[in-house]
């Protein structure tokens, strides 16, 4: 439970004591025990009771929106600007705080910039009666992560589980999340929340009965999963992989590493701490020499603590294989589509024995997942297949689409856009993927500027030029899909998020 008293204490450092179930007493005054049940910084995902947290931005700017957030029943505002004039008008309740100001709504306007502002804000709360609050911060930002920080730590019986890694973060995070919640509380990372504003607010959302957190950890900038690992404080650290997303902002494969490794160099020592590796990534297993928490090796090789063989893709029934730990084998068939997602079944299944679970819960989660999250498989009107993983692409992820193409029955057209992000290798990446389309394909299209590398390696790799067709954008690669497509075809369509290639499968669901 959050309370108005620990964002007081998370912000200012200083302690209100609780003395009953109204107010929390400080050496200055009063705190009314108020309790927040919800943030965002979103005005239209504010719901009744909620902290609002208005963040500027390059687009738009949060404090312009106090007003709606207020009407959505928000309890408390964090600001770091002056209000706009307009704000400042007389209010139907005429509250004014001791200053002779009057804030939106008859809220109060609470200043927590220096070493005064607890005391104030007692004195200004005197005599509250449940209207808005806007506490005026330094930095709205740095308060949310002081605030979620504070209270993340109040929750002593919870352990935390971070996951990050080039590709394969949110199917992980969904279906470690699917074994532990067969045994305990689990709260998860919601769609992308996974920075440095998306993981505060997750941590805001466990509650007292929550045993266990499964929290994606993004990667963009040296110190960012540092940071990240200073707010959630995790126990067991997952790697899934080290790619080449991203090179261009973190300078190269190495720099992301670095970066990865934040994660298990912030775990305790052991035995409460627990570094879960991928043994199959050289990068990855490297980490080993950097943590003083235990490592926990998964993968295909048979040194790993957890491994597997006799792999077998199943195409859109799943994936079948052997799962080895010390002397207990297992044979396990799970609905995930693609045998590189053996590697996110040890991932969960790692965490899970750490966890304690028996292996009953392990392969009931297992079986129990929805993980599938990027990768659809939809029909066409005309009963063509589209594999739609059109979310975003890096040479890693695209080559594991490519496998998935390549385990399908019919005749395979891959439709790939760009790779972005990718720095010194956007040129290898792209050749890459082409070598590989031109093994798997029978027809390729590309889709983009730099997609003119696959094109060429694809060429070089053997697959006929009249059987490759290269466009600008998504509107065109359409054009060519809808003259073309028949029954039996199996479509793979994936690139750049801002290539916008979800519109090709929309148009062949509706049009074709």
């Amino acid at each position: 439970m959050l309370t108005l008293a620990d964002i007081f204490e998370a912000i200012t450092g200083s302690a209100p004591l609780y003395s009953g179930p109204l107010y929390s007493a400080t050496p200055s005054g009063l705190i009314p025990e108020v309790v927040i049940n919800e943030a965002a910084v979103d005005s239209r995902q504010i719901i009744p009771g909620a902290m609002f947290i208005a963040l500027p931005g390059e687009r738009t700017d949060g404090h312009n929106y106090l007003n709606d957030a207020f009407k959505n029943g928000a309890t408390l505002a964090l600001i770091q600007q002056d209000l706009p004039a307009p704000l400042y008008s007389a209010t139907p309740s005429g509250t004014v705080v001791p200053n002779g100001t009057a804030v939106p709504n008859g809220s109060l306007l609470i200043d927590l910039r220096d070493n005064r502002g607890v005391a104030a804000a007692a004195a200004q709360l005197a005599g509250y009666t449940n209207q808005p609050i806007c506490l005026r911060v330094t930095d709205t930002l740095q308060a949310l992560q002081a605030i979620a920080a504070f209270y993340r730590r109040k929750l002593t019986g919870l352990r935390v589980i971070g996951i990050t890694g080039s590709v394969g973060k949110s199917t992980t995070k969904e279906l470690i999340a699917e074994v532990l919640s067969q045994r305990y509380r689990t709260l998860k990372t919601q769609g992308n929340l996974n920075n440095e504003i998306g993981l505060p607010l997750t941590l805001l959302r466990l509650g007292a009965g929550h045993q266990r957190a499964v929290l994606e950890m993004g990667f963009y900038v040296p110190g960012e999963i540092a940071l990240l690992c200073h707010l959630a404080v995790p126990s067991v650290g997952v790697i899934t992989n080290i790619g080449t997303v991203h090179a261009e902002r973190a300078g190269s494969q190495e720099a992301i590493a670095r970066g990865k490794a934040e994660l298990i160099q912030s775990l305790p020592a052991a035995p409460l701490g627990v570094a879960v590796l991928n043994y199959d990534d050289p990068w990855v297993r490297q980490m080993a020499e950097h943590t003083q928490a235990r490592v926990f090796f998964y993968g295909l090789d048979p040194r790993a603590e957890l491994w597997a063989d006799q792999v077998e893709g199943l195409g859109l029934d799943g994936i079948r294989f052997r799962l080895h730990y010390h002397d207990e084998v297992l044979h396990l068939r799970v609905p995930l589509i693609g045998r590189h997602s053996v590697h996110t079944v040890l991932r969960a299944a790692a965490v899970g024995l750490i966890e304690g679970l028996t292996w009953t819960e392990i392969v009931t989660g297992l079986h129990q997942s929805h993980a599938q999250l990027r990768l659809v498989a939809v029909r066409t009107e005309n009963g063509a297949l589209v594999l739609d993983d059109s979310y975003n692409a890096s040479p890693e992820s695209t080559l594991a689409a490519l496998n998935l193409l390549n385990e399908l029955d019919g005749y395979r057209i891959a439709v790939l856009g760009e790779m972005r992000e990718l720095g010194p290798y956007q040129e290898h990446g792209h050749q890459i993927v082409g070598v590989r389309a031109a093994e798997v394909a029978q027809r390729l299209i590309a889709v983009g500027e730099n997609a003119h590398i696959i094109v060429e390696a694809a060429r070089q790799a053997g697959l006929p030029p009249a059987l490759i067709t290269w466009v600008p954008d998504a509107m065109q690669a359409i054009d060519v899909l809808r003259a073309e497509l028949k029954a039996g075809d199996v479509v793979l369509v994936k690139g750049a998020h801002g290539l916008r290639m979800d519109r090709i499968v929309s148009a062949l669901e509706v049009s074709s």
